[in-house]
């Protein structure tokens, strides 16, 4: 028998945590101003899951409703964007920036192109840094993260 992969996440206080245990699908970006203002970011980034495959393991998201047609679910404790779903659809949008592993889903399409800000595109153009390169020693050494960590 085939184990089924659980993939794990929640928000930034760890207020809502969930699992995944089916296949991610549509892996994208969307620039439209809709999720511009629901990020508070250029873009969201999403990917796609079946809504039997989305189990709430701790809390359950507040809900938005951003439109007539979309809900978006979010950590009433601390804000972080969670869902993405139109009402008609089988599937729900998790942000990937949720994820316990963010690194295990590359988007391959851009949604809302009307609304990408220009300066999309030339971010891969800036300069880089390192967080311990910018903040000084004495207060990285202070420097401990309040946000839940990336597992249970």
């Amino acid at each position: 028998m085939t184990e089924k992969k659980v993939v794990t996440g929640g928000c930034q206080c760890g207020a809502v945590r969930f699992a995944v245990d089916g296949p991610f699908n549509n892996p994208h970006i969307c620039h439209c101003r809709m999720c511009q203002k629901a990020f508070g970011n250029y873009f969201a980034a999403l990917v796609g899951v079946q809504r039997e495959n989305l189990h709430w393991t701790r809390g359950h998201p507040a809900h938005f409703r951003s439109s007539e047609v979309v809900q978006r679910g979010f950590c009433r404790e601390c804000g972080t964007p969670l869902t993405f779903a139109y009402d008609h659809a089988r599937h729900i949008a998790i942000s990937i920036g949720s994820l316990d592993h963010p690194e295990i889903v590359t988007p391959e399409q851009q949604y809302g192109i009307e609304a990408r800000l220009p300066a999309f595109d030339h971010l891969h153009e800036l300069t880089g840094s390192r967080t311990e390169d910018d903040v000084p020693a004495d207060m990285m050494a202070k420097l401990r993260s309040r946000q839940h960590p990336d597992h249970d």
